[in-house]
C-alpha cells in the first residue's frame, strides 16, 4: 500500500515562506537553499517548500486546491492554537466552527495555502 510522508508546496518566495514554516513549527528546516526547503517530523512526514519559478514541470494551477491539516487533541487546544495563529497575523479564513467532522479552523500561509487546525468528532477518532 503507498502511504504519503511528503508534501511539497510551491511558493513564491521561498525565503519568506521558509520564515513562516520555521516560526509556525517551531523548528529549522533540515534543508535549505535559494529554491527548496525541506522540514522533516519525528513521525518521518516530510513538508518542502519548492520555487514555483524552478519546479519542473512547470507549475499549472496555484494554491488554495489543497490544505495542510494538523488534528489537535481537543477543541480547547484548537482555540489556543488559532488565538496564536491570529497574534501572529495569519490571513484568517475560517474562525474555529464546529463541522460534522470535528472543530475546525483555518488560515492562510503567505502563498495562500490553508491551514487547518481541527479536533475530529469523538465518534471520528484521529
Amino acid at each position: 500500500m503507498l502511504v504519503p510522508q511528503f508534501t511539497i508546496l510551491y511558493v513564491a518566495n521561498p525565503a519568506r515562506s521558509t520564515r513562516f514554516y520555521r516560526e509556525l513549527f517551531g523548528r529549522s528546516p533540515v534543508e535549505e537553499s535559494p529554491t527548496f526547503t525541506m522540514f522533516v517530523f519525528e513521525s518521518g512526514a516530510r513538508l518542502a517548500l519548492w520555487s514555483s519559478a524552478t519546479v519542473e514541470p512547470k507549475v499549472t494551477q496555484g494554491a488554495g486546491a489543497m490544505e495542510l491539516a494538523f488534528p489537535l487533541p481537543d477543541d480547547a487546544s484548537v482555540d489556543v492554537e488559532f488565538a496564536k495563529w491570529q497574534a501572529r497575523g495569519l490571513t484568517i479564513t475560517q474562525p474555529p466552527i464546529r463541522l460534522e467532522f470535528g472543530y475546525t479552523g483555518m488560515a492562510l500561509d503567505p502563498d495562500g495555502h490553508r491551514l487547518r487546525l481541527y479536533c475530529p468528532a469523538p465518534e471520528l477518532g484521529t
